[in-house]
């Protein structure tokens, strides 16, 4: 089991945007991805901070 969260929000990171875990990355980028028909592969190439396991149990937790 993940002992960590899977979102963080500080305003000192990206002004308090809802981020992914340990990274930079907002989950927001995610959304936007798999809105315009992008595939999580893509996602995951382009923003290598963020997990496989990160983004499953996103969908899973969002969708």
């Amino acid at each position: 089991m993940n002992e960590h969260p899977l979102i963080s929000e500080d305003r000192d990171i990206l002004g308090g945007l809802p981020v992914f875990y340990g990274t930079r990355v907002p989950v927001q980028n995610l959304v936007d991805y798999l809105t315009t028909g992008e595939t999580i592969d893509a996602f995951l190439d382009d923003f290598p901070a963020v997990t496989r396991e990160q983004v499953e149990t996103f969908l899973k937790q969002f969708s």
